[in-house]
Parts: C-alpha cells; sequence; structure tokens
C-alpha cells in the first residue's frame, strides 16, 4: 500500500505564480497541497487554487485583534489539515515569532536575491542599484529574523547592463517557479537535512 501524501499548505498575498508553478509540478500523489491561505481576500492566487480544487482561507490581520491574533488562527487552521511543510509564496508579511517557533523546521520562503545580500523588499532593485554582476533566487527555511534562516538552494544569474527591471523580474521568477518547486520536492523526500557540524547548513541528497 502506498504511503499517505506529503501535506503542504501555501500562503500567499498576490497573484500566485509561484503557487501554479508547484500546483503544475509537485501537487499530485506524492505530495499534496491541501490548503492555500491568503493575507488578502482579493487576491488573484486564491482562484488558482480553488481551480486546482485546493481548499483556500483568508487571514487578514484586520479581521483578527492583532497580528499575533491572526497567526494564532492560522496556525490552527494549518495543524488542522496536518500540514508538514508551509511554504511561503509571495506572502507579503511576517509570521510572528511564536507562529515560526510553533513550526520550526517546517516553513520556507522563496526571495529573490543570493541570500544573505540584499534581504527585505525590492530586492532586484538594490541588486541593480548597488551594481552586482551576479544575483539569484534563494530557498531558505524561515527563522525568526526577516530573510535569515538556514538556506536549501540557490541559484544564480548574471545581470546585464543598462538592467531593465521589468526584464529581470521575469528571469528570476523563471528561476523561482523552477527552485521552489524542487526544494519542496527534496524536502518531502527526506533529502533535506542539517549539517551535524555547522546547524545552518543544510545537506542536500540531491539523486535527480
Amino acid at each position: 500500500m502506498a504511503g499517505a501524501a506529503f501535506r503542504v499548505a501555501v500562503l500567499i498575498s498576490g497573484s500566485g505564480t509561484n503557487l501554479q508553478a508547484l500546483l503544475d509540478t509537485v501537487h499530485g500523489p506524492d505530495i499534496e497541497i491541501v490548503g492555500v491561505a491568503s493575507s488578502r481576500g482579493d487576491a488573484a492566487g486564491l482562484e488558482r487554487a480553488r481551480r486546482a480544487g485546493v481548499e483556500t482561507a483568508v487571514f487578514a490581520i484586520a479581521d483578527h485583534q492583532d497580528r499575533a491574533g491572526r497567526d494564532r488562527a492560522l496556525g490552527d487552521w494549518l495543524e488542522a489539515r496536518g500540514v508538514e511543510l508551509v511554504v511561503l509564496a509571495g506572502f507579503m508579511e511576517l509570521l510572528g515569532p511564536q507562529l515560526v517557533r510553533r513550526f520550526a523546521g517546517r516553513i520556507v520562503n522563496v526571495h529573490p536575491s543570493l541570500l544573505p545580500a540584499f534581504p527585505g523588499v525590492r530586492a532586484i532593485e538594490q541588486a541593480v542599484e548597488h551594481g552586482v554582476k551576479v544575483t539569484g533566487v534563494t530557498v531558505f527555511f524561515v527563522d525568526e529574523h526577516m530573510d535569515n534562516g538556514p538556506i536549501v538552494l540557490q541559484e544564480a544569474l548574471e545581470l546585464p547592463y543598462p538592467a531593465q527591471i521589468a526584464e529581470l523580474e521575469q528571469r528570476v521568477h523563471e528561476v523561482e517557479h523552477r527552485l521552489l518547486p524542487r526544494a519542496v520536492r527534496l524536502i518531502a523526500a527526506g533529502r533535506v537535512r542539517v549539517d551535524p557540524a555547522n546547524p545552518r547548513a543544510m545537506l542536500i541528497d540531491d539523486v535527480d
């Protein structure tokens, strides 16, 4: 008898293109996206989830007493669905430390730079303004600090100058749509583990 599918929830705030990449490439009998939650009720990504038959929910801070209350409700929703991995795919709000601790080692995010370079917002613009020759995409485990957790995967791309931001954003998104599903597959397969010599370093057993 086949084992149960690895259960994933995706958190979004906008159009959900990374969510679509996950729906297209990992959602199936071995890895099941069991829920999509948004910080905004008008996020277009919610319709992507509904079309795929995935349950959706909205957790706006304005609907709760405060951010901590929102995070408790979100955490309860995730736990009720037996979520084994939470994927932040364009989720544009910080998660509070209590929620991060509640799902420690089970939350990943994707960021449009080679962390630790250019954390936070406007990462692509920061890279261009700094004049770097190489940028890229990072998938990492979320900790209690912004864009700081242990790195799972990175992929670099060269920056041409003069740089067109819209063109660079498209190229970065293409890398995200490839790298994030790969990271989810590796984690679901148990191929990502902590280096005993360095708790910040992730060892990847990648036989693909």
